[in-house]
């Protein structure tokens, strides 16, 4: 598909301490939120529905994927390993008055099951709509595989 995972996103001190980026439990990892950054930058940050339009969210949401698959390639080695994608929770930073979240979200979802398929990619999904995110993202994505 000719897409190109994002370098790291270097989290402040801070904010890193005591948590972990991936958690493996059996033969499933729970990826912590990552949201619509490039390495040191933000791509997308603000409310949609005031700064961005819900097309600029879906973009948005297609970046979060992207840094999603890069913690699942550094902890996996090869993306072919991700089985299942089970369960994802999106987190729309947008107006109260906003109601297409799910259109939002699809950006997401959208691209994990042209990479995936049907049968590996699609997956049980939450999206909802909230007043603030870290480091004013548009969107924060959290995410549950199975590997092998």
């Amino acid at each position: 598909m000719g897409l190109k995972l994002p370098p790291p996103f270097e989290t402040p001190p801070d904010v890193r301490r005591n948590i972990k980026p991936v958690q493996s439990s059996n033969n499933q990892l729970h990826l912590s939120s990552q949201g619509p950054q490039w390495g040191r930058g933000i791509r997308f940050y603000g409310k949609v529905g005031k700064d961005l339009t819900p097309e600029q969210g879906y973009e948005a949401a297609r970046v979060a994927a992207l840094n999603l698959l890069r913690l699942l390639k550094d902890e996996l080695g090869d993306l072919d390993r991700v089985t299942r994608w089970v369960k994802v929770r999106g987190f729309i930073n947008c107006v109260p008055e906003f109601t297409r979240h799910s259109n939002v979200m699809n950006g997401f979802s959208d691209l994990i099951v042209a990479l995936y398929g049907e049968e590996r990619g699609m997956h049980a999904r939450t999206v909802v709509g909230v007043c603030a995110l870290p480091f004013n993202y548009a969107i924060d994505v959290e995410a549950v595989v199975e590997f092998q």
